[in-house]
């Protein structure tokens, strides 16, 4: 089965890949066996805010602003967070806005500090957004 897999990691053949949080639909450039560097053609999931090191957590040294990886950025992803995409990507832009107000429903959803500085990181985010791609989260 492994090789099968292997077979499906081709270069130039879509993948999806999971970067920390976020995950996305790219293309394999170039295989560094245990390290693939995916090329990024959609956004599937918005990354979370915060400390990676500490989830959930707000009393840290430094709450991070998370953005998703851009269009065409080339990424070095570990090997095993690679997968076979049956499919072809969408549009970034498009799925980028869905992503975004996808993760901010869901911080809505619970009252907590946590979801609280994660929504003002998000804004900050969504500013960068706007002024980076021209997009309009209003």
């Amino acid at each position: 089965m492994a090789s099968h897999v292997q077979e499906a990691l081709r270069l130039t053949e879509y993948v999806k890949a999971f970067y920390k949080t976020g995950a996305y639909i790219g293309v394999v450039t170039e295989d560094k066996d245990s390290v693939k560097v995916v090329q990024i053609k959609d956004v599937l999931k918005h990354p979370i805010q915060g400390d990676l090191h500490n989830p959930n957590q707000t009393d840290v040294p430094l709450f991070h602003e998370r953005k998703a990886l851009a269009f065409n950025e080339r990424a070095n992803i570990p090997a095993t967070m690679v997968k076979p995409f049956d499919g072809k990507p969408g549009d970034y832009y498009e799925h980028l806005a869905e992503a975004v107000m996808e993760l901010e429903w869901r911080l809505k959803e619970e009252d907590s500090a946590f979801n609280q500085k994660s929504l003002e990181a998000l804004a900050g985010v969504k500013k960068e957004y706007e002024l980076m791609y021209n997009m309009n989260f209003s």
